[in-house]
């Protein structure tokens, strides 16, 4: 029983792991048949396997080119293990053999190694047709040319083996080395080991034949995008949704990085959302295309000349292409058409402008400066303003108003009918429109414009257009002009010599810094700290309109100036002065006026002095309308202050003056007018022309003392406090009148002085004198005014000869009131009677040499200087009246308050009053009155006797109380006989001849 037992226990156990065997089995299969219907159903829902044959082959190619579609974890392991095979073996590539037997055999890509056996050679059969492709690419006229068929087979290898760079076996086994070196940490997929190696390109320690090989990777993937794994996925969405590629079609331009990356820019620049991966991706592609030349056809095909004869050995980190750069700009020679237009189509593509860290070469360069002075700038704005379709920022915030205002539909850039640079033309053209001209930019676009017109004044190889037309003349004028900004200044130092073209655009772009002088930058820099003083509520402005230049003018010369400003700010004046569009207030002002009054005028300072004479005959002709407008009139009297402070501002004055200036001024700088008020002191040394033009503008001064820029800046204060409301004409009359005030400046008073020894030379320099005697001067001086010269000084004898008029009553109401101003204060102020001066020069000197160094002259020249026939004179016009004696006056000032209070003064009354009042024993007068009315009372009997006689009746009286009185008259008696008989002779003589003449 128990063996029974025993036998029984062992089959019950044998039976129950049979059945445990047979569920094991069971669950096994339950466990594998999902998944093969998960295969099944993997195979179904690929649409594009669906329908390939089973049994050839083309079932897991399909599967190996849509694997990234495959959801289920072991159907995608085995078809990656499967790619891996397929791709150690182009034969095993499904159709391949089919497609390229004939390239393989033409381009003799069979056997590698003849001879040798490699066992990764099957790898380099398509390594030797792609480098075939590429070369095809590469030559105008290609001896080999691959069919088209292979071509897309070859690029579709290219596409499947961007996952993963194992794929890809002849660039593997020549980056092997390489990626342990610089992609170590690298992990495998997606692209990424692809890109670790694009980035490490161009270090020393990269080996050549791996970066030969990359560099047939990139070249294949500038022609097929796709064949950039990351940049494929991570843009596809993107490039569906802005239609950037065309699916189902055969290769062509939708496939090209170039049409992708300019696409999906345009979205960007049109401010659509383009993904943050996709636009990264972007961003390394165009560095690629960036660092070497040689990934785009066009450039190698177009400029492969230029290249080798160059740019030669310049391959590495985009130098070739900045090479190009320099090269159109004229620094190294000259591109031909077709390798320009190839350079721009690939910065177009690229597009550094977005963002420096595009071009390596210029972040490598600028890397200091973009880590100091721009740490500010986010990476990604503009710095690049060379080529402005290109700018990304420009273009978005003025894509509305390009299409508003210049017809552009859009504005894009890959158009081949808008010409280069012609929608920025257009834009800038209406940047500067007022609210009243209408069809403005916004103000995000002028902006924009703003900049890049500023980013181009610093530089005129910033500008394309200027330094093509303006080559030669650089070449001619400015060849040593290499610092920043200096050839533009110095174009426009020269504009009238440069050739027409350049001279138009130099004239325009001048044209436009004069209404937002904020263009010039440099100056804008050199200003900074007058413009936060004085000028910053200009220089916020949105619209310039020319205000803030007129105010850096009008404080050129405050203290907290500094001296390259102060250079700037002149330099501008000067080119202003070419041509009157180069003032922009003043053009908007007169424009319309000008084409009336002064057509065919160019020249500012022409133009300035054509409609200031049009302005003063309307005002001395009293005309009903002034034939200038009021804005215009407005604006023409400040631009005629400006040009009153430097004479370079009135070229005529300079050019006369020049030698003089060498001469004479040679150490005085030109500012505050320090040159023509050194030209005044040095007036009777000075040649005929020079001397002619500064009578002229000392003239016009005397008329408008507004105008006399040194008079108005040293006396500035002064004419606030006695002058504020005083008209600009009578200013330097107000002035006077004040002069001896205990508050006025000494300067200011030294000024006046100055300004009124001018005007006593001449009557014409005195307008107030001229008018008023206008009738006296020809009736009593016309002997003098027959000698006298135009633009010459008269040198005081029109005012003397009135002198002599007024001590006889002579002249009219007026011009007595006139003159008897003149005399007292040349009464004072020796100085202020050029006669006295001219006659008595010697005896100043002599005699009176402390009296005249005295720094206050209150007449003591006069009182030293006893005799002499000026001084006579002096003395016969003190008879008239007791002003003109200023030491009497002041000596008997008590006497006359007494004694003549009731006299009105003129004519010699208070003098007759203070005489009688002498003689008079009842009346005591001042010591000191006195005694000066008996030294005059000397004085004139002795002048009497002394001075010559001025008609019949003084010279009748002269020679009856003179001693020598009988001889006088015998000697007269004795001519009268001789005259007698002289006449008595002669008539005989000719009675005799008519009588003989008679008796014939």
């Amino acid at each position: 029983m128990s063996n029974l037992e025993s036998f029984n226990n062992l089959e019950y156990l044998r039976f129950y792991c049979i059945i445990i065997i047979i569920i094991i089995i069971i669950i096994i299969i339950i466990m594998l048949i999902p998944s093969f219907f998960s295969q099944q159903r993997s195979i179904k829902e690929i649409k594009e396997c669906a329908d390939e044959p089973m049994g050839k082959g083309y079932l897991v190619s399909c599967l190996v080119d849509h694997r990234g579609n495959i959801t289920e974890y072991q159907c995608h392991q085995y078809i990656t293990k499967m790619t891996a095979v397929i791709f150690s073996d182009y034969r095993l590539i499904c159709g391949f053999m089919d497609d390229c037997r004939n390239d393989i055999n033409l381009l003799k890509c069979g056997s590698v190694r003849p001879g040798e056996k490699d066992a990764h050679s099957q790898g380099e059969v398509v390594a030797c047709l792609e480098k075939g492709l590429v070369k095809e690419a590469e030559e105008r006229e290609p001896r080999i040319r691959v069919s088209d068929v292979c071509k897309k087979a070859i690029l579709r290898v290219a596409e499947l083996s961007s996952d993963d760079f194992h794929l890809d076996r002849h660039l593997y086994f020549a980056c092997r080395d390489d990626r342990e070196r610089f992609c170590e940490n690298t992990q495998a997929g997606e692209g990424r080991v692809y890109k670790c190696l694009f980035n490490h390109k161009f270090e020393e320690s990269m080996s050549e034949k791996c970066r030969d090989a990359l560099t047939t990777r990139q070249k294949l993937i500038a022609q097929d995008y796709k064949v950039s794994y990351s940049l494929a996925k991570s843009c596809k969405s993107d490039l569906k949704k802005y239609r950037c590629n065309v699916e189902n079609l055969p290769r062509s331009r939708e496939a090209r990085l170039s049409y992708l990356l300019m696409c999906l820019e345009s979205a960007v620049h049109r401010g659509r959302q383009v993904s943050s991966e996709c636009q990264g991706e972007m961003l390394d592609y165009r560095r690629m295309l960036m660092e070497d030349f040689s990934l785009s056809p066009e450039i190698i095909l177009g400029c492969r000349t230029e290249i080798e004869h160059h740019c030669s050995g310049l391959h590495r980190k985009g130098r070739t292409l900045h090479c190009l750069m320099k090269v159109v700009r004229g620094e190294k020679g000259s591109l031909g058409v077709n390798c320009q237009q190839s350079l721009q189509t690939l910065i177009q593509e690229a597009d550094p402008g977005a963002d420096y860290r595009i071009d390596r070469a210029l972040n490598e360069a600028c890397e200091s400066v973009i880590q100091t002075a721009c740490k500010h700038i986010r990476a990604g704005d503009p710095i690049d303003p060379r080529v402005t379709p290109l700018d990304p920022v420009l273009y978005r915030k003025c894509q509305g108003d390009a299409s508003r205002l210049c017809h552009t539909r859009g504005w894009n850039e890959t158009s081949e009918m808008i010409p280069p640079g012609a929608v920025f033309s257009c834009l800038y053209r209406h940047a500067y429109r007022t609210e009243e001209q209408g069809r403005r930019l916004s103000r995000e676009c002028r902006a924009e414009v703003q900049r890049i017109l500023h980013q181009r004044a610093l530089d005129v190889k910033l500008d394309p257009a200027l330094q093509d037309k303006c080559m030669i003349d650089l070449g001619k004028w400015c060849s040593e002009k290499t610092e920043t900004g200096q050839e533009l200044e110095c174009l426009q130092d020269h504009l009238d010599d440069l050739v027409a073209e350049c001279r138009d655009i130099v004239g325009n772009l001048t044209e436009l810094e004069s209404e937002d002088i904020q263009i010039e930058a440099l100056l804008m820099r050199a200003c900074e700290p007058i413009i936060q003083t004085f000028c910053h509520e200009m220089a916020d402005n949105q619209i310039d309109s020319g205000d803030l230049m007129e105010c850096l003018i009008q404080n050129k010369h405050q203290k907290e100036m500094n001296e390259k400003c102060a250079i700037g700010v002149t330099h501008f004046q000067l080119v202003q002065m070419k041509d009157f569009r180069f003032s922009y207030k003043f053009k908007m002002a007169c424009k319309e006026d000008v084409l009336k009054l002064c057509p065919n005028i160019k020249k500012k300072v022409d133009v300035v002095i054509c409609l200031s004479t049009t302005v003063r005959n309307d005002t001395l002709q009293d005309a009903k309308e002034h034939r200038v407008s009021v804005k215009c009139r407005k604006q023409l009297r400040v631009e005629e202050l400006e040009m009153t402070e430097d004479i370079r501002l009135e070229p005529d004055l300079y050019e006369a003056c020049k030698s003089d200036i060498k001469n004479y001024c040679q150490n005085v700088p030109y500012g505050n007018a320090q040159i023509i008020e050194c030209l005044k002191e040095n007036k009777k040394q000075l040649n005929t022309r020079c001397h002619q033009k500064v009578f002229k503008l000392q003239e016009t001064e005397m008329m408008d003392p507004e105008l006399d820029y040194t008079l108005m800046r040293v006396c500035k204060q002064m004419i606030k406090r006695f002058c504020p409301e005083a008209d600009a004409k009578t200013m330097l009359h107000c002035l006077k009148q004040n002069k001896n005030s205990e508050v006025m400046d000494p300067k200011c008073k030294q000024m006046i002085t100055k300004r009124q020894i001018t005007q006593n030379t001449d009557y014409r320099l005195n307008p107030a004198l001229r008018k008023a005697c206008k009738a006296d001067i020809p009736k009593f001086c016309q002997s003098i005014l027959s000698k006298a010269k135009d633009d010459s000084e008269l040198e005081g004898q029109v005012i003397s000869c009135l002198k002599l008029k007024y001590a006889d009553l002579r002249l009219s109401t007026d011009c007595e009131d006139q003159i008897r101003m003149i005399i007292e204060e040349s009464a004072l102020d020796y100085r202020l009677d050029p006669q006295l001066q001219m006659h008595c020069s010697d005896e100043i000197s002599n005699l009176c040499a402390e009296e005249a160094a005295a720094q206050e002259q209150t007449g003591q020249v006069e009182e030293c200087l006893k005799v002499n026939p000026e001084v006579l004179n002096m003395l016969k016009e003190s008879k008239a009246d007791i002003f003109v004696d200023p030491v009497l006056h002041t000596a008997c000032a008590l006497d006359l308050k007494h004694h003549c209070a009731a006299i009105p003064p003129g004519r010699g009354r208070q003098m007759s009053c203070l005489m009688e009042a002498l003689e008079d024993k009842r009346v005591r007068l001042q010591p000191e009155c006195k005694k000066r009315l008996n030294d005059r009372i000397e004085m004139w009997s002795y002048a009497a006797k002394v001075a010559p006689a001025e008609g019949f009746s003084d010279l009748a009286m002269q020679v009856m109380t003179s001693p020598s009185k009988n001889y006088i008259l015998s000697v007269i008696s004795v001519g009268i006989c001789v005259l007698f008989l002289i006449g008595l002779m002669c008539g005989r003589i000719t009675k005799r001849v008519t009588r003989e003449l008679k008796d014939r």
